[in-house]
């Protein structure tokens, strides 16, 4: 059996993250567990001193070791916003640790220069862009990178009101295609939305790219 354990920052994450993307994935493998840590201080930190903390990485680093202890196979860290620690957990750990976004920074940086990154919360840009940044330096590319924050959406979609989160992103998102060659939604809250046909331009979600990266590391799919 492959253990797989999720590291969430907010306390929706059944109705937004596992059921909806997860969840499925356990009649697809039969060999597979899927194992579920929360701490919404991470997020709530992250938000009120506008970028990660010290105390959120050890954290973070103290529920990988734990899950590493129960039996990990992969850890993946689900929210963008704290995707810096993730990146120092790995360090520690003796399997593989990934946040959710890396996936999906790679896919982008092959796909143009100019990358839009769109959020619902102003901390989620920020751990994104840098990653892009990191990644693009590696490659030895310059890109450049719009951000955009559909300002409320986020608190709108956990308080309940699912249409009305869509509709202030679809808004964002139509903006931002004019200016990119591709968009990256920084939030997997954001991956359930459907995409208007006539964007011109790829827009790629955490989620997907997450999973298939975790299944790839699970030696579950290629």
């Amino acid at each position: 059996m492959k253990k797989l354990f999720l590291i969430h920052t907010i306390n929706s994450f059944m109705d937004i993250i596992y059921t909806p993307h997860f969840k499925p994935l356990l009649e697809q493998y039969p060999d597979l567990s899927i194992h579920n840590i929360m701490d919404d201080t991470l997020l709530a930190e992250t938000r009120e001193n506008a970028g990660i903390t010290n105390g959120v990485c050890m954290r973070i680093l103290n529920y990988v070791n734990s899950a590493e202890r129960a039996g990990a196979d992969v850890v993946m860290v689900t929210c963008t916003s704290v995707n810096e620690a993730a990146k120092h957990a790995r360090r520690f750990s003796q399997v593989p640790v990934f946040n959710i976004d890396e996936p999906t920074v790679r896919e982008a940086l092959g796909i143009g220069n100019r990358i839009g990154v769109l959020a619902t919360l102003p901390t989620s840009p920020k751990g994104t862009v840098r990653l892009i940044e990191e990644y693009a330096r590696e490659m030895g590319k310059t890109p450049e990178i719009v951000t955009r924050v559909a300002e409320g959406a986020y608190d709108i979609l956990v308080s309940g009101d699912r249409p009305g989160h869509d509709a202030r992103v679809v808004e964002a998102l139509r903006e931002l295609a004019l200016e990119v060659d591709c968009i990256i939604f920084a939030q997997i809250s954001m991956s359930m939305l459907p995409l208007p046909a006539d964007l011109g331009v790829p827009v790629l979600k955490i989620g997907e790219a997450g999973i298939r990266e975790a299944l790839r590391l699970l030696h579950l799919e290629e």
